[in-house]
């Protein structure tokens, strides 16, 4: 039996190992789900076998995560559309007291975009960016982890930097915010110019529904296609973005400024859709990425008051 004082420490790490874990897998059920399985590992391993329990933990969870992505890229092979990250959603202000999502979420290493990155990688890379770049785990360390050489740990971090160093750079948040805001209140207007000039002249859109429901099965890239396309969905399924309209609510998508729009059963001759969150990405002071989500199973990680 494990001692309540190991239990408390356990708690106390918790943060850190659900961290590693969903920017490991990117995943808000796979991160639970590996925070909760070392911490059965750790009710069965003797005490006197570990030395430092954060890292202890730290490698365990990350094994478990390399076997939750190795088993996802079999998934995704039959994935019906684009592929995303599961999103973690908060209310639009920090709470008093954060829960373990939203702290995670305030993570700058958590950041939408930056997850959307981590993604493409293959999963030793991926583990590699995170336990050598995002710890500063030694790369022998990491290695002993992921069960591979020095060199390949190297290797894998510097393909992960190649692809992360081509994001934009963060901004602040009332930066993010007011970028947003620009192009919410342009797509309200229905003014395809105002649309178009708040956005990036890159601006891509993506959408992630799984065959759940029905979202563009490729993503758009550049303003003018994504202005037709926002503005479409907009009309077609009748939803206003006005601040006080009911259709949706400003709320934190990883720590950022997004959206979530409600469930709409069919009206009007329009069709319905399920509840959704869009998340956003700013280059500088214009909006550079939307990503839908719309895949029910990807939404477990909403957490906004109503």
């Amino acid at each position: 039996m494990v001692s309540a004082l190991v239990a408390d420490l356990f708690e106390s790490h918790r943060p850190h190992l659900f961290s590693v874990a969903y920017r490991s897998t990117g995943s808000v059920v796979g991160a639970g789900s590996a925070v909760e399985e070392t911490w059965l590992r750790l009710a069965t391993t003797p005490q006197y076998e570990i030395e430092d329990l954060r890292e202890w933990l730290t490698a365990v969870i990350a094994r478990i995560c390399l076997e939750q992505l190795r088993t996802a890229a079999v998934r995704r092979e039959n994935y019906v559309g684009q592929w995303l990250p599961e999103p973690i959603v908060t209310g639009p202000a920090p709470s008093g007291r954060p829960e373990l999502l939203e702290t995670v979420a305030r993570r700058r290493d958590c950041r939408f975009v930056t997850m959307i990155a981590l993604d493409v990688l293959e999963p030793v890379s991926r583990l590699a960016s995170v336990l050598h770049d995002g710890l500063a785990m030694p790369a022998a360390t990491v290695a002993s982890i992921l069960d591979c050489t020095e060199e390949t740990v190297t290797a894998a971090a510097t393909a992960a930097r190649a692809v992360l160093v081509g994001l934009p750079a963060p901004v602040a948040d009332a930066a993010h915010a007011a970028a947003v805001h620009r192009l919410l209140t342009a797509l309200e207007s229905g003014d395809r110019d105002a649309v178009q000039t708040a956005l990036h002249p890159e601006a891509r859109y993506m959408a992630d529904a799984g065959g759940v429901t029905h979202a563009a099965l490729r993503g758009v890239v550049g303003a003018p296609g994504f202005a037709d396309l926002t503005l479409g969905l907009l009309g077609r399924y009748g939803i206003s973005l006005a601040p006080d309209a009911p259709d949706c609510a400003v709320v934190r998508v990883n720590g950022e400024v997004g959206l979530l729009i409600h469930e709409r059963a069919s009206h009007d001759g329009r069709p319905g859709t399920p509840a959704r969150v869009i998340a956003f990405a700013v280059d500088g002071e214009t909006v550079c990425g939307a990503y839908d989500l719309a895949n029910p199973a990807k939404l477990s990680g909403v957490r906004v008051p109503h």
